[in-house]
């Protein structure tokens, strides 16, 4: 199974990137992420069995055992890859316990013999797949207002015809930690 594990979003602040987004999709070509579906990835694993599920719940656990919410503040729009093809995201300033997570974590699977994509931690939440971005400015848009994420997943992404759906496997409440 294709797995990542991620910090969901608190319900308000999924409403407000989905509000952000919504002049996006009107000024910006792509395949823009549904609101159910937005997440900050903190690993991915790719595919992993059944046995290496397991090991991943157990460093989720031991990531999170000293964890507390995590901060998630908006810090302005980006994108990967060129303008004609790009994956548009907002980007969330890396607070210490945000980057202390994913850093601990990293080290957990690694401790656990599993591997996860390399690629330096950046946060950030995808709002449109194969988008291509404008010449012009975008439309003015109203940022989300700080938050609190509590709840950190492992992810089952299974991969369809028309973008991924994410099942919730395990899940750690940052908050009674």
């Amino acid at each position: 199974m294709r797995a990542f594990i991620a910090l969901e979003l608190p319900n308000r602040f999924a409403d407000d990137v989905a509000a952000m987004a919504r002049p996006l999709s009107a000024a910006v070509e792509g395949r823009f992420v549904p609101r159910e579906s937005y997440h900050l990835t903190l690993a991915f694993l790719g595919d992993i069995d059944e046995a290496e599920a397991t090991r991943a719940m157990d460093a989720l656990d031991e990531a999170a055992a000293h964890g507390s919410p995590v901060p998630l503040r908006p810090d302005g729009l980006g994108k990967f890859g060129r303008a004609t093809d790009a994956t548009l995201w907002l980007g969330l300033a890396p607070d210490p316990a945000l980057t202390g997570l994913a850093e601990r974590l990293r080290e957990e699977l690694a401790a656990q013999g599993l591997g996860f994509d390399p690629k330096p931690f950046r946060p950030h939440l995808t709002l449109a797949r194969r988008a291509r971005l404008p010449k012009g400015p975008l439309p003015p848009l109203v940022f989300p207002e700080p938050a609190e994420a509590a709840t950190a997943t492992l992810f089952k992404s299974t991969l369809l015809r028309d973008g991924a759906q994410y099942k919730p496997l395990y899940a750690v409440d940052l908050a009674a930690r």
